[in-house]
C-alpha cells in the first residue's frame, strides 16, 4: 500500500495486483458479499481471470463469477466490518443488477483516486445494491479498491460494484461527473 511517488510508479507496482490474490494466499476464510445480498464465509481455493472457487466447509467447492462479488474482507474483520457497512434504502430499492459491460460501469479514474489516496480523503462509496462503504482508499488496482473503514479495517471493493463515490461535501468523483464538470 505504497502512497508516495507518482501515479505512474504506483500503477506499475500495484495495478495488476488483486484482492483475490490476497484472499487466495490467506489460509483463513474471507467474507464475500455477492449481488443478490448473499454473504458467503469461505476460503478461496482457486482464482482464475473471471471466477473464483470458494470452499465453505473444506470440502464443498463453489465456483463464483467475479462479476457477482461486490466486496470482501478477512473473516477476522467480519464483526467490525459488518457494523460499519451501512445501506442506502433508496438505492437498495432500485434492485440494480451487476453491470456486465465495462463501458457501462461507474468508473473512477486512477488519476482521481491517486491524490485522494495520498491526501487520505474520507470517501463514501455507494455500491449497486446500496451498501455504503465509508473510509480511506488504502490501495487500488485495475479491478478493486482497498478501503480502510473506521479503525483501519480493510475492505476490498470491486470496481464493477461501485455506483457512486463522494467526499464529505458531496462532491462526486465518478468519471462521468468529472467530464460534465470540466465541460
Amino acid at each position: 500500500m505504497q502512497n508516495s511517488g507518482t501515479l505512474r510508479q504506483y500503477l506499475k507496482e500495484n495495478y495488476e495486483k488483486s484482492i483475490f490474490d490476497e484472499a487466495l494466499n490467506d489460509p483463513s476464510p474471507w467474507v464475500y458479499h455477492l449481488h443478490g445480498r448473499d454473504v458467503i464465509q469461505a476460503r478461496m481455493v482457486a482464482n482464475s481471470p473471471y471466477q473464483v472457487v470458494l470452499s465453505a466447509d473444506g470440502e464443498t467447492e463453489q465456483e463464483i463469477d467475479k462479476i457477482n462479488i461486490k466486496l470482501l474482507y478477512p473473516i477476522s474483520q467480519a464483526e467490525a466490518a459488518g457494523k460499519l457497512i451501512k445501506t442506502d434504502a433508496k438505492v437498495a430499492a432500485r434492485r440494480l443488477e451487476p453491470i456486465i459491460s465495462p463501458k457501462n460501469r461507474h468508473y473512477i479514474k486512477n488519476k482521481t483516486l491517486f491524490p485522494l489516496m495520498q491526501q487520505r480523503e474520507v470517501l463514501f462509496f455507494t455500491l449497486l445494491e446500496g451498501e455504503i462503504i465509508r473510509g480511506l482508499v488504502l490501495a487500488f488496482s485495475r479491478y478493486d479498491l482497498t478501503v480502510g473503514l473506521k479503525g483501519g479495517i480493510p475492505v476490498g471493493v470491486l470496481r464493477h460494484a461501485v455506483l457512486d463515490v463522494r467526499d464529505k461535501r458531496g462532491r462526486c468523483y465518478l468519471k462521468s461527473h468529472e467530464v460534465r464538470r470540466s465541460g
